[in-house]
């Protein structure tokens, strides 16, 4: 990366992307927050936007435990399903 190579509009995006998620990871208050997106926007290169960040660590992906957790509720919402299912059978039957 040349820092003074002008930033583009999808450059300052994925700045901003990374703060929320450091907002969220509770390393930024909503301050830090604010005052550095301002400086994102106002960067016209990509050094200038590298220096938002300099003293975070850097972001990870989206957390696994988002998936796990849409894994656990399709697993439940089966289970439920197929209980439903039983149990209506299980009335039809015995009527």
């Amino acid at each position: 990366m040349d820092a003074a190579t002008r930033a583009s509009d999808d450059d300052r995006h994925r700045v901003v992307t990374a703060l929320q998620r450091h907002t969220e990871a509770g390393r930024l208050n909503l301050d830090e927050y604010a005052e550095r997106v301002g400086a994102v926007w106002a960067a016209r290169t990509l050094g200038e936007l590298a220096t938002v960040t300099t003293d975070l660590p850097a972001t990870p992906g989206p957390a696994p435990a988002a998936d796990e957790s849409r894994r656990e509720l399709l697993l439940l919402l089966a289970v439920a399903g197929a209980a439903l299912l039983l149990l209506a059978l299980f009335m039809a039957v015995t009527r």
